[in-house]
């Protein structure tokens, strides 16, 4: 079974860093596209940044320049590194990554972790 685990989220000041890392784990042949998105109490869960399994990256226009998204290959994992925090970064952030398992490599699946509060605040 394949997990995703976020960690890194808390609680900063405006104008602050974080940095999220989300780690898949599990019986896992390839990991294609991964992706962080964020919802806002109130608000649909949109896209923050992705990245491919080649290094091509994208990201909402409310972020760029601000966020950067990484992975490292080799340890299953994709990061987030968020600087400049607004107060309207304030959101749970969820992992998701589109996934291939060892016994259904033809066929990979989107997986979704529980996600992690980040709060911007003074």
């Amino acid at each position: 079974q394949v997990q995703l685990v976020e960690s890194g989220g808390g609680l900063v000041q405006p104008g602050g860093s974080l940095r999220l890392s989300c780690a898949a784990s599990g019986s896992i042949f390839s990991i294609n596209a991964m992706n962080w998105y964020r919802q806002a109490p109130g608000k649909r869960r949109e896209l923050v940044a992705g990245i491919t399994s080649t290094g091509s990256t994208r990201y909402a226009n409310s972020v760029k320049g601000r966020f950067t998204i990484s992975r490292d290959n080799a340890k299953n994992t994709v990061y987030l590194q968020m600087n400049s925090l607004k107060p309207e970064d304030t959101a749970v952030y969820y992992c998701n990554a589109d996934i291939a398992e060892d016994n259904s490599w033809w066929a990979p699946n989107d997986y979704w972790g529980r996600g992690t509060q980040v709060t911007v605040s003074s």
